[in-house]
């Protein structure tokens, strides 16, 4: 027991050290001006290289994302089929579609699948 808390002990002490010292190592010295802005021809830019991202595109991506993911779990069901018992296939196949349904009413609902507002 007392090699356990040693061992702890010692891999909280070196991960702590290596953490200072990356954090020391890692600061700059100086910012310069011309490093940080972005690089076009050697000339200055004429407009701001940040573009302002839509708020709407990237909630309709992640919600795109859920449901792609959710789709991939339904594929298994197919499989299940064939060893399980006919209601409960359907029950949670029922139950699994029923709380897509619900979160896509609620996404409705709450207004994140308008592309414009």
């Amino acid at each position: 027991m007392f090699i356990m808390i040693l061992a702890a002990c010692l891999i909280i002490i070196i991960s702590t050290i290596m953490m200072m010292i990356s954090s020391i190592l890692s600061k700059k010295t100086f910012i310069d001006r011309e490093k940080s802005s972005p690089f076009e021809c050697g000339f200055d830019p004429k407009s701001s290289p940040r573009l302002p991202f839509s708020l709407q595109f990237f909630l309709i991506a992640v919600i795109f994302l859920i449901f792609d993911v959710e789709i991939a779990l339904l594929i298994p069901l197919i499989s299940v089929l064939k060893i399980s018992k006919i209601m409960l296939f359907w029950t949670i196949s029922f139950f699994f579609i029923i709380i897509l349904l619900v979160g896509l009413y609620h996404e409705w609902n709450q207004g994140a699948l308008e592309w414009t507002s």
